[in-house]
């Protein structure tokens, strides 16, 4: 298997500034590299939890689809934030309107820093391409 760097047309500047690509496709499987809430227009941190986990959860979205996925096919999520405590409430309310069921795996980390000290949070994520529509749920209690 070969393997493929995904990065979308409006983050070609930061492949070659920073040398990392937004995804990495090897077969069926992506890894997307951490999204943060940085307005793409502008180029500046949104402000508030709210608005920075919907900016980070539209890139995760962006840089499936161009890998040939979706939201629905997250199989583990990492998150990390400077305010784990604080900021979960809004930081999950928003998870659930992007993951709306076939809840993915999900580590949430509480962080010191990201990388501009605006940031609140960052978003990474593992999926298998196809897998939404034909992964079933399977509940066990013991």
């Amino acid at each position: 298997m070969k393997r493929q760097l995904i990065n979308p047309p409006a983050t070609g500047a930061l492949y070659e500034r920073l040398h990392f690509s937004q995804a990495t496709r090897v077969g069926d499987m992506i890894w997307v590299s951490g999204q943060v809430g940085v307005d793409p227009t502008t180029m500046t941190p949104a402000d508030g939890m709210d608005a920075q986990a919907r900016l980070a959860f539209d890139g995760v979205r962006t840089v499936l689809e161009v890998a040939g996925a979706g939201l629905r096919d997250i199989v583990e999520l990492t998150t990390y934030h400077t305010d784990l405590r604080g900021d979960m409430p809004v930081f999950s309310r928003v998870k659930d309107e992007y993951l709306t069921d076939r809840y993915p795996s999900w580590t949430a980390v509480g962080v010191s820093q990201l990388a501009l000290p605006e940031l609140l949070v960052e978003i990474r994520a593992v999926a298998v391409a196809g897998s939404g529509d034909r992964t079933g749920i399977v509940t066990s209690r013991t």
